[in-house]
């Protein structure tokens, strides 16, 4: 028989409630709040509690203080990843995350769902759809991303935007719900690779 952890993990009906879930998530409030209040100016003892909470190997992520978390154990993140405050991670199922990621403040991902019937929700039983971000995929301020939901490669997702859908690459994608506005183009790196050679150029 599987246990909550394992049916969780897995997408099937669980109930949060189980012994060994309130322990994880009562060992990762205690980290979180530890990383939350640390004083600014330490980045080695905070990289080094930030590994102890989610599982970024490379060792350079940074998550701006404060964040969320239901387990941490459950976010993997690739190189370079960078979240601005207020990240809420409900990480009931996998979340996974490519290289070079960038979200604004407050985003949220979220694969915790409950059952739409009323008298089965009342049960306490929830379920979990894992969320997938492709490398170097920008999140703007206050983006929410729901659960099952899969991000290509070098997306651009806009402030506030809902995404409910899976969003495809190298587009720019907007909207409550958030669909794709546009392809980016070779224009754009035309008139990005210019501004970055002036930048240089005024640099030296």
């Amino acid at each position: 028989m599987a246990t909550e952890r394992e049916r969780m993990i897995s997408g099937k009906l669980y109930k949060a409630s189980d012994l060994e879930l309130a322990a994880l998530n009562l060992a990762a409030k205690k980290r979180i709040y530890q990383y939350n209040h640390l004083e600014p100016g330490n980045p080695t003892e905070q990289a080094q509690l930030l590994a102890q909470i989610i599982d970024a190997p490379s060792g350079d992520a940074y998550v701006e203080p404060p964040f969320r978390a239901d387990y941490g154990q459950n976010v993997h993140v690739g190189k370079r990843f960078y979240a601005n405050y207020e990240t809420i991670f409900l990480d009931i199922a996998p979340i996974t995350i490519g290289d070079d990621a960038m979200f604004g403040p407050r985003v949220g991902l979220y694969t915790a769902g409950h059952p739409l019937v009323a008298d089965i929700r009342n049960e306490h039983l929830e379920y979990g759809y894992p969320i997938t971000i492709g490398n170097s995929v920008w999140l703007g301020g206050d983006v929410t991303v729901t659960p099952g939901v899969t991000i290509g490669d070098n997306v651009v997702i806009g402030a506030g935007s809902v995404v409910t859908k899976d969003i495809p690459s190298n587009v720019i994608a907007v909207g409550n719900p958030c669909h794709v506005l546009r392809t980016i183009t070779a224009a754009d790196h035309e008139k990005w690779a210019q501004q970055r050679k002036e930048y240089w150029e005024a640099m030296k």
